[in-house]
């Protein structure tokens, strides 16, 4: 199969979210629950790859790697670790993500600045 580029690769739409910080009943701050910041189109490709032993060992602990590719923007460029991303078509059901992935890293893979590369996965806890 071939491998699509550009804007026409981008299928999906997906939501970022980050923790806010909220104030408890000492005034001390701690992490509060996840907030929609932006939404953008994606391009959303489960894991299969070389390294078969991890692709093994993470589905055997029933977690999915997927890479997340989004264009390189002031909002996307922002997106940290510490942050988490879902699928937008399918939304939230009473405030919740019905499908959210975490995501383990951010990188720029061709040096130019046009896309970003997430490394996510689906069926950890937040």
């Amino acid at each position: 199969m071939a491998k699509r580029s550009g804007a026409g690769s981008l299928n999906c739409r997906v939501t970022f979210q980050t923790r806010a910080i909220v104030q408890d009943e000492y005034n001390n701050d701690v992490l509060g629950e996840f907030a929609d910041v932006f939404t953008t189109a994606a391009r959303l490709q489960p894991k299969f790859g070389t390294d078969v032993e991890t692709v093994t060992a993470a589905r055997l602990a029933a977690l999915q790697p997927y890479n997340l590719t989004v264009r390189s923007c002031s909002d996307t460029r922002a997106v940290t670790p510490a942050w988490r991303v879902y699928d937008a078509r399918k939304g939230t059901v009473s405030g919740l993500p019905v499908r959210f992935w975490n995501i383990k890293t951010v990188v720029n893979p061709d040096e130019r600045g046009q896309y970003l590369e997430m490394l996510i996965v689906e069926g950890e806890s937040s």
